[in-house]
């Protein structure tokens, strides 16, 4: 039996968890399933980050103590990883006096070993990320990693001498290659030594400026900087002292740890500085870094300003665990970027569990219990379509072994679904309907256990993705341990069986509180056929949402022979986009908030009607607090009935002949019983920021078109000069918000 310490980064306790979150916790908690499956000992840790000028900072903002701050924000961390079921061994919150009293103690002894000296800081100081910055790190001046404002800051401060293990990092890595995984994140951390020296690294801030944090022990007039204090929760949790007479056992059980789990843009802390740290205290690193990607929602960067943040309580709600789990586990390679999309949920649902999984266990349940009672049936002889299945669950048991000790997750799933679907192809081969008519059950047995030893197999190696599932299966097949996971020969013949109803049963149509996130409603009304433009086909919302839309800001405009130039910040990047003469001058269009079309295509984009309308009468639905209800003009004989979310931000009476965009080939549905014939296009999601509107210059009832191409372009009208006018929105957007 060896040992197994696998970690989660700590949160930060300053917002609730959401999807990122629970993705790096989920993937440890596989992890350290499978790894207790294999016999392996176990230690999974995770926990809460809770020093820090932000946490100081909120605390003092809600009129809480940061103690009392921290305790409250702490919670929600806690209650989701419950309801995910993570069976973590360890929660370690920084604020704990088994963390607070070791770190000191190891301050204390680098101070007197001269690893941490007193110097005056002379620099720029980021409060949004809690770092120095020098001249040459900042971007327009600028936090390079916010983006927002720093400030010059002149004091004493106390520094730890990472320059000193510059090399030995390095050394590090070329000794020990699977030190940082995917090797592409390796390779970004040697690039980035390469790039530069690393320098010392502040780790202290002034009490007068910062009361929150561990007090330095030679200094009480600072507090630790926070990074140099959360990152040693990895030891302090295990046991750590830097006095080896006060040190656990258990430490030496766990540390080195096997594998610790974290994102990208927390890499660097997590090998220089936490590295650095080691090597001074007189330990290793861990074996193993790995650095996942990011997810996006809908195709755009996740983000509580844009108003498109995940909550996983909804999910759950919504679907229930174990899928949840299955599919953030499925969907995307372990260490890339992934989209999270609600209606990719709903396929990847339908596809791998409710058809080729759950149709291969009621098929196989109901069959054997129908003809040949509830019991686990007697293996026959092999014959070669036995013999084909014997070999894909040996070669899926090697490649699911592999995948799991290469932390490759995901690929352990994928390893997994052709024993899965060879089970279905197996009982279409096989028949077992004709040989129970013919009367020939001996063969009918084997054929029928065959097929329960599929499932007892991909439920055992599903129990670390979908535990609550698996084990009702198992339940089911009154299997108890995992053993023979190669083999088709692992029940107990003559054991009871049990039916029950499907555990994956088919997702028809997304929840209610999915389909208001995002603005779905596909209830059928009719719409009087002259209100109908000559040709319009409507289309679902699903189509309408595979061109996804964003805020931007022109930051650079020029003109040339052929026409406008524009950048354009949408947010995590600046596009260029190149299309026909415009309306305004390049100098008025600086600043300018407009609408990004992201189409695969131009055909993707022409499927959308969007028209330019005015809000002829407005008022507040009768029947729902959240939605106004509007007659628009959009050049048809008869005005337009349309609802729209946007009840939080704005009062009918403002609205009262507003210019809007109006998405006006969409399938109308009824909202709280008022007919809803078209979508008022918005930014900011749930946190509403602005409409999209149009001058005087467009007519009513214009049909917008694209100024660009895709990938990148931006929606516009033509004016009644012919020439184009971009849409804008009518008040200050952060850029890359969502539009719909």
């Amino acid at each position: 039996m060896s040992g197994f310490y696998v970690t989660t980064p700590l949160y930060y306790v300053n917002d609730r968890p959401h999807i990122g979150h629970a993705y790096t916790t989920i993937a440890a908690d596989v992890l350290a399933r499978w790894n207790r499956m294999q016999g392996n000992s176990t230690h999974f840790l995770t926990g809460t980050d809770e020093h820090g000028q932000k946490v100081y900072r909120v605390s003092v903002k809600r009129g809480l103590s940061p103690k009392d701050h921290v305790d409250e924000m702490v919670v929600p961390f806690q209650k989701l990883w419950d309801r995910l079921n993570i069976q973590y061994d360890d929660f370690i919150r920084t604020t704990e006096t088994r963390h607070t009293s070791v770190v000191q103690a190891l301050l204390q002894k680098l101070f007197e070993e001269g690893d941490i000296y007193e110097h005056q800081y002379v620099g720029w100081y980021s409060t949004s990320a809690e770092r120095f910055w020098t001249e040459k790190d900042l971007v327009d001046g600028k936090c390079p990693e916010s983006g927002l404002e720093v400030e010059w800051i002149e004091e004493k401060n106390y520094f730890f001498k990472m320059s000193k293990y510059e090399q030995k990092i390095r050394q590090w890595i070329e000794d020990h290659p699977q030190s940082i995984q995917p090797e592409y994140r390796k390779n970004e951390i040697l690039g980035y030594l390469n790039s530069k020296e690393i320098g010392d690294l502040c780790i202290s801030r002034p009490l007068e400026r910062l009361p929150w944090g561990i007090p330095l022990p030679f200094d009480e007039q600072f507090v630790t900087y926070v990074w140099f204090d959360a990152l040693l929760n990895y030891v302090t949790a295990i046991g750590f002292h830097p006095d080896s007479s006060k040190q656990a056992n258990s430490f030496t059980e766990h540390w080195p740890a096997s594998v610790q789990l974290l994102g990208k843009d927390i890499l660097t802390t997590h090998t220089i500085y936490w590295w650095s740290i080691l090597f001074a205290a007189g330990l290793t690193p861990p074996n193993q870094i790995y650095a996942h990607g990011w997810w996006t929602i809908e195709n755009q960067k996740m983000s509580k300003s844009i108003g498109n943040v995940v909550d996983p309580n909804l999910l759950i709600d919504s679907f229930g665990v174990d899928p949840v789990r299955f599919f953030l586990m499925r969907e995307i390679p372990f260490g890339g970027d992934g989209n999270f999309s609600f209606e990719r949920f709903k396929t990847r649902y339908n596809d791998d569990l409710a058809n080729d999984l759950g149709n291969l266990l009621h098929r196989t349940l109901s069959m054997t219990t129908k003809w040949l009672g509830a019991h686990i049936p007697k293996l026959d002889s092999p014959q070669e379509n036995d013999l084909e299945l014997d070999q894909i669950a040996i070669e899926s048991a090697q490649k699911i072994t592999t995948s799991m000790e290469n932390v490759q997750v995901h690929s352990a799933i994928e390893a997994l679904w052709p024993l899965i679907r060879a089970g279905n192809r197996y009982i279409d081969k096989e028949q077992p309907w004709r040989l129970n008519r013919e009367g020939n059950t001996e063969r009918l047995a084997g054929v029928m256990r065959r097929c329960l030893e599929v499932c007892r197999i991909a439920a055992w190696q599903l129990s670390p993705f979908m535990p609550e599932k698996s084990r009702l299966l198992l339940n089911k097949l009154h299997s108890s341990e995992p053993t023979n996971l190669n083999s088709l020969n692992g029940l107990q013949e003559g054991a009871a069986l049990e039916v029950g109803d499907p555990l994956f049963p088919q997702i028809k149509e997304l929840p209610e509180q999915i389909k208001k996130i995002l603005g779905i409603e596909d209830a059928p009304a009719k719409t009087p056929e002259k209100n109908k433009e000559p040709g319009m086909r409507r289309i679902k919302s699903k189509v309408f949402k595979r061109v996804p839309f964003c805020s931007g800001r022109i930051v650079r405009a020029t003109t040339n022979d052929s026409g406008t130039i524009l950048e354009v910040n949408i947010g995590e990047e600046t596009v260029t986009i190149e299309g026909d003469a415009l309306n305004q001058k390049p100098q008025d269009l600086l600043g300018t908030d407009v609408v990004v079309s992201r189409p695969n295509s131009n055909e993707d984009f022409q499927k959308i009607i969007l028209k330019s309308g005015q809000i002829k009468k407005a008022q507040a639905h009768p029947n729902a607090d959240s939605l106004l209800w509007f007659q628009i003009d959009i050049g048809e004989a008869d005005l337009r009935s349309v609802c729209a979310g946007i009840a939080s931000k704005y009062d009918p009476k403002d609205l009262l002949n507003q210019r809007v965009c109006l998405v006006a080939n969409l399938k109308p549905s009824k909202l709280r019983d008022i007919v809803s014939d078209g979508m008022i296009m918005a930014a900011g999601g749930e946190q509403l920021q602005s409409i999209c509107s149009w001058p005087e210059t467009v007519s009513v009832g214009t049909t917008a078109v694209l100024f660009g191409s895709a990938p990148t372009a931006l929606v516009s009208f033509k004016n009644t000069d012919g020439s184009l006018q971009l849409l804008e929105l009518s008040e200050p957007t952060i850029p890359g918000s969502i539009v719909r």
